[in-house]
């Protein structure tokens, strides 16, 4: 038997959190936030009552449509907080008339030409595992209809070139199929991002997605070799090279551009050879500015370890490789040619500099394999505190080595003071994802307690107080989790004037009529900006 996708949630049905595991995880919330919550399921698709749909498809493209409760109720939401606590309510606050399910580029073609002729709002949608609000089709009243552009049909991997080492592949594939067929070659692309099980190429590209890596090539940007995306005034494709400095780059424009300007359709990806060689460890520090010390050495120190992860006392005692009196570095080195041990050692002697004490060798493997076992499971505990009735979220942002301390202690300060005041009771925990020579990713969590039944309202409190926090203290309102809808008010404030002004103008070359995921990154003419 097949297994099946959640409708409302993260991952599949069968994994969600229940019995003995919800209720440990309902007496640790009643510990930190003095309520265990009350537990609750979400409905059926079929006892939504969803509208019916709006817009009929062409007859030649009937056969790329369904309208059935369950997929349009899949479609219209991501994995924020806002989706799944409105999907567990029953209450979606946009629904998709229509799912359009193409399996080549001319099935997009044929779809975005409909689309622009009957003023159809089309919302691409790969593996849905946005968090800010990316394929919600929130896209206002000035439309007769909105579809959700399924993309999961093109997901073939087309080419391996074993000798300049790229596959060509198509962008509904997701992570493990691509991995699994190129692992008879021994190669493999090296992105793994948390929604890696579920989320598309596609998705990846679009968003311009970062990966478990914590240093050197930290985004999917620094993979893509070429594109070819559908617009709907034609086909816009890339010629593959190694580099060009050939103006500006027809990728860039592509890469984070959310649905807004193309639909992606395929991609040459840079693949390395599998690694073989791996040596880690966990080093733990007195305070959490001492590790990020430590974690701006070895970013600096040209080791480039794949593995560069800084996890405050709280977040390590959460997760269970901490007793929450010590900050963790895990750090990790791996390579497909040579061994990796000297440059574990030369970290570990960076770490100690600042005052880091390594775990003995007999457990170097003990930290980073709890670690990741908790980080693999995460989402499905994310959906059962939510489930609860408490708030659990993330934000996260970049900022430079300078500025890194006032960053973390003025967001953590004014997110813990939210929290404070629109919940009463919670915790806010920092861990460093990724390690620039120039700086860091900071990456914020929220556990709160929540009045029942005002989640979504409680948590856009928070996040706005954090996200005015990150601009004040001069970081983006996003490192890798992309604007959507939902970082949109801090993303125009952020952007420089001319920069949208320019991009509004690709949007008028690219998709005259503006049917392509309106309110992502931009406005339709006329409409006012989306609400948080």
């Amino acid at each position: 038997m097949s297994r099946r996708r959640s409708w409302w949630g993260w991952g599949w049905e069968d994994a969600a959190v229940t019995g003995d595991e919800l209720e440990r995880l309902a007496a640790m919330l009643a510990a930190f936030l003095g309520d265990p919550g009350r537990s609750r399921d979400a409905p059926e698709p079929g006892a939504l009552r969803l509208p019916a749909p709006r817009v009929r498809p062409p007859g030649a493209l009937a056969g790329l449509a369904e309208a059935s409760d369950e997929a349009r109720a899949l479609h219209s939401h991501g994995q924020s907080l806002g989706d799944i606590v409105a999907a567990l309510e029953g209450d979606l606050d946009a629904v998709c008339d229509l799912v359009m399910r193409p399996t080549d580029g001319a099935g997009v073609a044929a779809v975005l030409d409909w689309c622009s002729s009957a003023n159809v709002a089309a919302v691409p949608f790969g593996g849905g595992t946005s968090v800010v609000g990316g394929v919600t089709p929130r896209v206002g009243d000035g439309y007769a209809g909105v579809v959700s552009l399924d993309l999961r049909g093109l997901d073939r991997v087309l080419e391996v070139d074993t000798v300049s080492r790229a596959a060509r592949v198509e962008a509904g594939i997701l992570g493990p199929a691509l991995e699994e067929a190129l692992r008879p070659h021994g190669l493999t692309v090296r992105h793994q991002p948390q929604s890696y099980e579920f989320a598309s190429v596609g998705g990846w590209l679009a968003t311009r997605s970062a990966g478990h890596h914590s240093t050197l090539h930290t985004h999917i940007d620094d993979r893509v070799e070429g594109m070819r995306a559908v617009t709907p005034r034609g086909t816009l494709e890339s010629r593959r090279l190694p580099g060009s400095g050939a103006g500006p780059s027809p990728d860039r424009l592509l890469l984070g551009s959310e649905g807004a300007l193309a639909v992606i359709t395929e991609a040459w990806l840079r693949l390395v050879a599998r690694p073989v060689h791996r040596a880690q460890a966990a080093v733990r520090f007195g305070g959490f500015t001492a590790g990020a010390a430590a974690a701006r050495a070895v970013g600096q120190s040209g080791l480039y370890p794949a593995t560069c992860r800084l996890i405050d006392a709280t977040e390590a005692m959460i997760n269970r490789i901490g007793d929450g009196s010590a900050s963790v570095l895990l750090l990790g080195f791996e390579s497909a040619d040579h061994p990796v041990d000297a440059d574990l050692t030369r970290g570990l002697e960076l770490c100690a500099d600042h005052g880091g004490s390594a775990d003995p060798p007999t457990a170097r493997d003990d930290a980073a394999g709890s670690w990741r076992s908790a980080f693999i499971r995460l989402p499905y505990v994310r959906d059962a505190v939510i489930r609860l009735g408490h708030i659990v979220e993330t934000f996260e942002t970049a900022i430079t080595w300078d500025r890194f301390e006032d960053l973390w202690r003025t967001v953590s300060d004014r997110a813990g003071g939210a929290v404070a005041e629109v919940c009463g009771a919670g915790v806010v925990t920092c861990r460093l994802t990724h390690v620039y020579p120039d700086g860091c990713a900071p990456y914020f969590t929220v556990i709160a307690r929540s009045r029942h039944g005002d989640q979504r309202a409680q948590w856009a409190q928070v996040k706005a107080a954090a996200s005015e926090a990150i601009l004040a203290a001069g970081g983006t309102i996003t490192h890798h989790h992309a604007v959507g809808r939902d970082h949109r008010p801090w993303y125009d404030r952020q952007r420089p004037q001319l920069t949208a002004d320019a991009l509004a103008a690709a949007k008028r070359a690219l998709d005259p009529a503006w049917i392509l995921n309106p309110g992502v990154l931009l406005d339709a003419p006329g409409s006012q900006s989306s609400p948080t």
